[in-house]
């Protein structure tokens, strides 16, 4: 019999996390969960390490390390606290996948401990390419170690590219366009944290449901698909579709276009990831085409919608602009949720930063890290 995968979720807590163990639940035959890591939600973490008694739990919060201790002293498992521990959990010997689900710059460092350690990574978390994506790429070369992209627009160009041996001419990237579709500036100034947060489609965290609907989600995918396909900026293009269907293209060079598409259901991308290359026989519902809305598509509006030209340009001029655009990102998008800025100030603050913060040709890790905290500091003074 077949041994069953051992799989660390690192962010379990969150969206893709809790999406990722109910994967595991649906195929027990298949895998298993060895590590839990969360940032600070520790009862939902208790509660899953109860349920799927894993090896080793992590909380990032080391002030929360003695009461998830404490809830899980009956059990054979290991706890540790912060965000190194995750780091080293990520490179242990008897994983065999690691799901990197963190949001935000928070999952770059457990994802360079995984790659060193030869470790495939279902990557989930964008930010780590879109900061450092020509350090992972080297990593993952020289370690050997497979990157399978989770997104759901990145699992399917990685769908659409299984068994082509054509090279690429275009990758079209879809997006729903978020809550404002089709909204101008005067309507966005009055927006607030609570509209912003209903996605028409998609069950996200607070942070991804901000860039999804300022379009900064769509921009940092751009520059993950960059880097995960080996395609050039200009080979990659955005259309809006409204209805979530077709989750990504790809054009060849003959002018054949390839489509995956299916419900929208994070749960297919992440057994997908999982499972490769098999697919996995389950019961999730099906997409019926003669019940479904019909297929639309429109170009983003970049005047309005501007960090997803600022993510283009980012990826365009290299070197760490990405990584300054991604931390003055986390930075604006904390301070909408908390009623400090409004919508189109969170564009306004990105690109002062972006020409504000010192610019470096080829960072090395180092220089990444103190990009990632100029980049902040910045960002906040311009509040």
């Amino acid at each position: 019999m077949e041994l069953k995968k051992q799989i660390a979720i690192l962010g379990s807590t969150g969206s893709i996390g809790t999406q990722a163990l109910k994967v595991i639940e649906e195929q027990p035959g298949r895998f298993e969960v060895y590590a839990l890591t969360a940032n600070h939600n520790a009862d939902l973490l208790i509660a899953q390490a109860r349920k799927f008694q894993p090896e080793v739990v992590v909380i990032a919060n080391e002030a929360k390390y003695e009461y998830v201790k404490e809830s899980l002293k009956d059990l054979p498992v290991k706890v540790f606290a912060g965000i190194h521990s995750i780091a080293e959990t990520a490179e242990m010997e008897p994983v065999d996948i690691v799901l990197t689900a963190m949001v935000g710059y928070a999952g770059l460092l457990p994802t360079i401990h995984a790659l060193k350690a030869g470790k495939t990574i279902a990557l989930a978390n964008k930010e780590t390419l879109v900061v450092a994506g020509d350090l992972i790429c080297e990593l993952s070369a020289r370690h050997k170690s497979a990157i399978l992209p989770v997104d759901s627009e990145h699992s399917a160009v990685f769908q659409c590219l299984a068994g082509e041996i054509s090279p690429v001419e275009k990758i079209i990237l879809t997006a729903s366009g978020g809550p404002f579709r089709g909204k101008d500036r005067k309507f966005l100034e009055k927006v607030t944290p609570t509209s912003a947060l209903k996605h028409p489609n998609w069950e996200m965290g607070a942070k991804i449901t901000i860039d999804s609907a300022s379009l900064m989600n769509k921009g940092f995918e751009v520059i993950e698909a960059k880097w995960l396909f080996g395609v050039r900026p200009e080979q990659i293009e955005v259309v809006i579709h409204p209805q979530s269907l077709i989750h990504s293209m790809v054009q060849f060079e003959d002018g054949s276009i390839k489509a995956q598409i299916g419900l929208p259901d994070m749960k297919l991308p992440i057994q997908y990831a999982f499972g490769y290359p098999e697919r996995i026989r389950n019961n999730y519902p099906r997409l019926d085409f003669c019940g479904c809305q019909p297929f639309t598509f429109e170009k983003p509006d970049t005047e309005v919608f501007r960090n997803l030209a600022f993510a283009y340009e980012a990826m365009i001029k290299g070197g760490n602009m990405p990584c300054i655009l991604n931390a003055a990102n986390e930075v604006v998008v904390a301070a909408f949720l908390q009623e400090k800025i409004g919508f189109l100030q969170m564009s306004d603050i990105i690109e002062k930063t972006m020409q504000t913060v010192s610019f470096i040709g080829k960072p090395v890790y180092e220089e990444y890290v103190t990009t990632d905290k100029e980049a902040r500091e910045i960002a906040l003074s311009f509040m």
